[in-house]
């Protein structure tokens, strides 16, 4: 009965075009939380235990142009207060999730979370002409950055346990997903 009961239910989801996929498997713990809609200025989006709060990382224009001295604006979208948008605190911005930007030229700026500072990033054009921010993975390829998950496991407020970072992106050349999971150390978690 239960062999029936499933056939037809991928049956009803062929022909009516329901977009289901029963056999992949959850490769990160990211994978259950809430994806922000996208915007044209989206680049990309942090989220972490304990809970699906995301900070937005967009660029950030002022009068349609790129802001050279503060390019790229981080905010959170609170799901857990139905998904209200909500500034960076000064504490936020300062000694966790702000981003520091340096010009490397006109269309290149090297970037790094104030929390971390051994982790860099690159916001430049892609061949289209677009903006997107760049990590370069430990294979010595490049990514196209969409997401930052941390994984923490207890500890506090000021020094959490983080386990691990995995960026998820997009190899630029295939357009394919890449994953890169970044195990991080007590001494790391610290610069």
């Amino acid at each position: 009965m239960r062999n029936f009961i499933f056939l037809n239910f991928i049956f009803f989801a062929i022909i009516s075009n329901y977009p289901i996929n029963i056999f992949a498997q959850s490769k990160s713990p990211a994978d259950t939380f809430p994806v922000p809609r996208g915007n044209s200025i989206r680049l990309f989006y942090l989220q972490r235990q304990p809970n699906t709060n995301t900070i937005v990382y967009d660029l950030n224009l002022k009068n349609n142009k790129l802001d050279i001295d503060d390019p790229v604006h981080g905010y959170w979208i609170r799901y857990t207060e139905n998904a209200q948008r909500e500034e960076l605190s000064w504490i936020q911005r300062t000694f966790a999730y702000g981003i520091h930007s340096k010009k490397i030229s006109n269309d290149v700026y090297e970037l790094n979370f104030v929390s971390y500072k051994k982790k860099k990033f690159w916001l430049e054009k892609d061949p289209a002409g677009l903006w997107s921010v760049f990590a370069k993975l430990e294979n010595g390829k490049k990514m196209v950055l969409k997401r930052i998950y941390i994984h923490i496991n207890g500890g506090s407020f000021w020094s959490p346990n983080i386990e691990y970072v995995e960026l998820k992106g997009l190899e630029p050349d295939t357009n394919q997903e890449v994953r890169e999971r970044i195990q991080i150390k007590k001494s790391d978690a610290d610069g």
